[in-house]
């Protein structure tokens, strides 16, 4: 192995977004695509931060707003609003949700070297949900472990809503 390839493996690309203005970023190859900010329906009974959940080409994909569950303060919808598709992994299925950015920035290329440990102060965010934090000029991105940022009870109760929401679907498309 060349030293560029060796490099090129160490690296990883991040996505960053604005969270309530917060920079944040994930994993590149967990995010499968951003779409604009659409129709998101609320579904009854569903946590807070769930915002609803949207139609992905006839699939049902739940919504999630991390600010509200980070207990940041939630920005209105504007047109730079968008939801990062994201896939994470439920009892060794993908699960795809979506997550709500007040904006897209940019996607960086990250070595372990970039990347330090979250302080144990001065962030809003549980320090269980970072991975660490990468610095961009004079500020840092929050780089969030997309597979703890949702529980696994929590995401056992969004699939629960998805079925839920597509046999009600279904039903009604039947009937």
């Amino acid at each position: 192995m060349t030293v560029a390839e060796k490099e090129l493996r160490e690296q990883k690309q991040y996505l960053t977004f604005l969270l309530a203005d917060e920079e944040c970023a994930v994993n590149i190859l967990k995010v499968k695509e951003i779409i604009e900010y659409a129709t998101v329906t609320a579904v009854p009974k569903a946590p807070t931060w769930v915002r609803g959940v949207t139609n992905l080409r006839g699939a049902v994909v739940p919504v999630v707003d991390l600010a509200a569950k980070f207990g940041l303060e939630q920005k209105p919808v504007s047109r730079t609003t968008c939801i990062v598709i994201i896939e994470t992994r439920f009892e060794d299925q993908p699960v795809m949700m979506g997550v709500i950015a007040d904006a897209v920035s940019q996607v960086l290329e990250l070595s372990e070297e970039d990347i330090r440990p979250a302080p144990d102060f001065g962030t809003r965010v549980r320090m269980d949900y970072l991975l660490g934090m990468a610095q961009l000029g004079r500020k840092f991105a929050l780089l969030l472990d997309v597979d703890k940022v949702l529980t696994i009870e929590e995401l056992y109760g969004l699939s629960e809503v998805s079925a839920h929401t597509q046999s009600a679907a279904a039903e009604k498309s039947a009937g």
